[in-house]
């Protein structure tokens, strides 16, 4: 039986993407192994959003080029989007490796891997450019539903990443998916609902839907439409399925009747991730986000007012093209009176073949982007450990994950799985919950009640019918 071994990097469209791949070598006879050097096939699925990761899957390639030299019949693989953005390169600079697939093709790597296997030969397969066809050209070349899922490869058996969206067409200038992952496309809601229905018959209780702006989902058919909202209410219908949580938004189509549903669904999380990247009008237009920062202000507030105690977490961008302090300390003020749940900081990173790297100087230097990054972030933890102190005394409703970080890490190094531990598991609002309890809790909703708090993370502990603490369902 040939071996697998798959590293993912990026986001969750990518995990999702790996589970697809795998569910489709699996009927192909693989089974997966966590040990490169014994697989016969290696895969790195890719993210191309920063330099950083791009870099990252080099050095694993350069790490295998002996492996090849001593095993030339082992297949070596590059997939998804730094494949579509290098397409040709990656052969360039690692000639060893045997196929580069883009994330449109994925539903072909079991057929390109048996063309090595025949041939010997390299094989490149990539959906066209944004300018090479016509909208529907391009479109077709970018979709890739595929149906095959794999639960080993889920977050947990009992949580599942469901793709409703592909593509991107807001161009905003410092980001590269609407060249990797192509138009936008909505996907038809009959699917979506027969692909949750099938996870809900696997025993999956949660499941987070996927979108680069999945907000913006709108499918026509006809003269009907089917709006993002109306999505929601279908799937709330679903048996089985507990939690439904969406992510990424994006703040211009975050709309009453979507908020509404978040509301007045229970099943929902009442969790919303939407992006600000910054607290300047100059920088929102010269990142070409599509909305000022007046616009972000009066969206969030109408969240906060029709969604009592919802959670919103943000990403901001520091040292992007032209950013002067005064910009900075306007990004600085909004979070301050945004009080996010939490921020993804990144230090802006230049990617080749956007309009930024096109057009805009990459002027902040690299010292003034660390300290920015390191000022905001402590800031953003100032305000969620404060923020998180008022669950103190209260009971949240979690669904429990398995063990947490810390005793997995302790497992591994004893070799024992004991059924007591410290486990970990999320609240309704997308809270990270740890506190001791029993392996049989694994899956299940309980009542944890909480009694200390840091920035990332409520400790608590099972609540029993002898202490009963005002319980917050929104928690």
């Amino acid at each position: 039986m040939p071996k697998l071994y798959i590293e993912t990097v990026g986001c969750q469209m990518n995990v999702l993407d790996s589970e697809l791949v795998v569910a489709a070598l699996r009927k192909e006879g693989y089974e997966l192994t966590s040990d490169s050097a014994a697989a016969d096939t290696v895969i790195f699925n890719t993210c191309s959003v920063r330099e950083h990761a791009e870099e990252k899957i080099y050095s694993a390639l350069g790490r295998l080029k002996n492996a090849k030299q001593q095993n030339p019949d082992k297949v070596i693989g590059v997939i998804g989007c730094m494949a579509q953005n290098h397409q040709r390169t990656v052969f360039e600079r690692a000639p060893y490796v045997d196929l580069v697939v883009g994330p449109g093709q994925l539903h072909q790597v079991p057929e390109l891997i048996r063309k090595v296997q025949t041939t010997g030969d390299q094989q490149l397969e990539v959906s066209l450019g944004r300018k090479e066809g016509s909208r529907t050209e391009i479109a077709r070349s970018h979709e890739s539903f595929d149906p095959l899922r794999d639960p080993t490869m889920r977050p947990t058996p009992f949580q599942a990443y469901v793709r409703i969206q592909i593509g991107c067409d807001k161009f905003c200038t410092y980001c590269i998916v609407p060249s990797v992952r192509g138009p936008e496309q909505s996907r038809h809601p009959e699917d979506i609902l027969a692909e949750a229905r099938q996870l809900a018959g696997e025993g999956c209780k949660e499941i987070t839907l996927l979108g680069q702006t999945v907000n913006s989902y709108k499918y026509n058919e006809g003269e009907q439409t089917t709006r993002f909202s109306d999505l929601i209410y279908s799937l709330h219908d679903v048996d089985g399925i507990d939690r439904i949580k969406f992510v990424t938004n994006y703040p211009k189509d975050m709309t009453d009747d979507l908020l509404e549903a978040v509301r007045d669904l229970p099943k929902c999380s009442k969790y919303l991730h939407v992006p600000a990247q910054s607290g300047s009008d100059a920088q929102l237009k010269a990142m070409r986000r599509g909305y000022t920062v007046g616009e972000y202000r009066e969206m969030l507030a109408r969240t906060y007012e029709m969604i009592p105690r919802v959670a919103v977490t943000s990403d901001f961008i520091v040292g992007f093209s032209g950013e002067t302090d005064e910009d900075f300390q306007m990004s600085m003020d909004l979070v301050r009176e945004s009080r996010f749940k939490n921020s993804f900081i990144f230090k802006y990173s230049e990617r080749p073949g956007t309009k930024g790297a096109q057009h805009l100087p990459d002027d902040v230097p690299d010292a003034v982007k660390r300290a920015r990054n390191n000022e905001m972030l402590q800031l953003q933890n100032e305000i969620s450990e404060a923020d998180n102190q008022r669950f103190l005394g209260e009971a949240v409703q979690v669904l429990v994950e398995g063990p947490s970080k810390a005793a997995a890490k302790k497992e591994a190094e004893l070799g024992a799985v004991p059924l007591q531990t410290q486990l970990t598991g999320r609240t309704m609002c997308d809270r990270i919950v740890v506190f001791d309890g029993n392996r049989r809790q694994i899956g299940e909703t309980i009542d944890i009640a909480i009694y200390d708090a840091n920035a990332h993370t409520l400790f608590g502990t099972v609540v029993t019918q002898h202490v009963q603490p005002e319980l917050v369902t929104l928690g």
